[in-house]
């Protein structure tokens, strides 16, 4: 029996029922939460000295496209559709399955750096069997909690390495066999972007995951002027939609979309950086508050934004205040109060993220029961002093450096501001050296270059036509 206790924390459990305790224990044993109490007297418990941080759950990443922490940063300046060909049709068909699982794995320790305790990895680089293998076990090396949710998307459609549809379809269902009674990794299916395949795909993809219980993730409504990324009118016709769809954007969707996303209880991912840059649209808060449907928070693309929740939390509540109080200044005044609190984009990056994952009995709060992944946050860092308002400090003040301490499912993963297990240096240099052959493959040596002329991209990726 393995027993730790997080002694004399800020705990904010997220839990209603339990409330927030200004001084407070949480006894853990053998992975989950035992109890949280103001004071837990135990002497047969590993202790973990909290005093002077903030204890919370940890955070969810509701869509990651995991593989891409490989050419950080190369889409700064690229809209959603240099995007489409430079990554989707460029870089990805020259990835290899060592490259996935390099960047799965630097990708999972970034987010366990930063506090994200699980994420949904939209896992859409399987160019091959052994690359979803390869992305299966970046995950599990890193140790974070995941939904593995296989992309069906063909990278290379002139010259595919993978072979027809089916045969994506039925190596999914290897990997659901392979995930059986896994701890961390539960099996999910990102599916390929509607109207872009033959829509009986479609109603494969889906199929193939209602029949193993998968999550099912999307791209939803977020291309304007074109059909792909949408087909939730015809999704609701066909009865298709679900609460276990995590429809991802949705800037672009209209009422009667939102209406049918509502009644389905479809889950929303929000990328706040990604949509606000990639010229997306507006990030959809006030449509979720308008349809009463939970806003969850997703860091998605490290190819350009960050890999930490904290930037997507300030980027969104900052945005969705913003969004609320647009038309009241345009008609001269000034609002009265916020129309979103440091509390609640907490909780779209833990509770919302966690019913989302369809792990709301797991995770997402500091609830006896659930399973113990948790942060302590603080320390000496001049952010972090004076706490006046705990909540503030952690949506407006936190980085990844104030994430002191990480615990997934009772196991330290950080200690103290490093890593535990992780021989940083050497994973550095791999990551640097995977990244110049893979660009070097594409033609495109120097991360950062502008897209331009998308023939220097890999001549084998064909333009795509829906």
């Amino acid at each position: 029996m393995a027993r730790t206790l997080i002694q004399a924390g800020h705990v904010l459990t997220m839990d209603p029922a339990i409330g927030d305790l200004p001084t407070g224990d949480v006894l853990i044993e053998d992975g989950a939460i035992l109890e949280v109490a103001p004071d837990v007297p135990v002497t047969d418990a590993e202790i973990l000295d909290a005093r002077g941080h903030l204890v919370i759950p940890g955070l969810v990443d509701t869509h990651r496209h995991t593989w891409q922490s490989l050419v950080r940063g190369i889409c700064v300046d690229w809209t959603l559709g240099d995007y489409f060909f430079g990554i989707r049709l460029g870089i990805s068909p020259v990835y290899t399955a060592a490259d996935v699982h390099l960047g799965n794995r630097v990708g999972a320790l970034d987010a366990l750096n930063a506090g994200v305790t699980t994420l949904l990895d939209f896992s859409h680089c399987n160019n091959t069997p052994e690359h979803a293998d390869a992305a299966l076990a970046g995950l599990n090396d890193a140790g974070i909690r995941a939904a593995f949710c296989y992309g069906f998307f063909e990278s290379s459609p002139g010259a595919t390495r993978f072979g027809p549809h089916e045969d994506r379809v039925r190596d999914f269902h290897r990997i659901a066999d392979s995930l059986a009674g896994a701890p961390l990794i539960t099996p999910g299916v990102s599916l390929s972007e509607i109207f872009g395949l033959p829509w009986r795909c479609t109603v494969n993809e889906l199929a193939a995951a209602r029949e193993r219980g998968a999550l099912i993730i999307n791209h939803t409504g977020c291309v304007w002027g074109s059909p792909v990324t949408f087909g939730i009118t015809e999704l609701d016709a066909a009865g298709l939609l679900g609460p276990d769809i995590v429809h991802v954007h949705c800037n672009a969707l209209n009422n009667a979309e939102w209406s049918a996303l509502a009644r389905s209880r479809g889950k929303i991912s929000i990328s706040p950086e990604t949509e606000l840059n990639m010229g997306m649209g507006r990030p959809v808060f006030a449509r979720c508050r308008e349809h009463g449907l939970a806003p969850t928070l997703s860091a998605d693309v490290i190819s350009l934004n960050s890999g930490d929740l904290w930037h997507q939390l300030r980027f969104g509540l900052g945005f969705a205040r913003w969004d609320a109080t647009r038309a009241l200044n345009e008609s001269g005044a000034m609002p009265e109060t916020v129309a979103y609190t440091a509390r609640d984009a907490l909780t779209w990056a833990t509770l919302n993220g966690a019913a989302a994952l369809g792990l709301a009995d797991q995770i997402g709060s500091l609830t006896p029961g659930k399973r113990a992944d948790i942060l302590l946050i603080g320390g000496a860092s001049l952010e972090q002093h004076p706490i006046t308002d705990p909540y503030g400090t952690l949506a407006f003040q936190t980085t990844p450096t104030d994430v002191r301490t990480v615990l997934v499912d009772g196991r330290v993963v950080k200690r103290d501001g490093a890593l535990l297990g992780v021989d940083l240096p050497a994973l550095l240099t791999a990551a640097d050296t995977a990244a110049e052959a893979i660009l070097a493959r594409v033609g495109r040596p120097l991360p950062g270059t502008p897209p331009g002329a998308l023939s220097t991209l890999n001549s084998s990726a064909e333009p795509f036509r829906p």
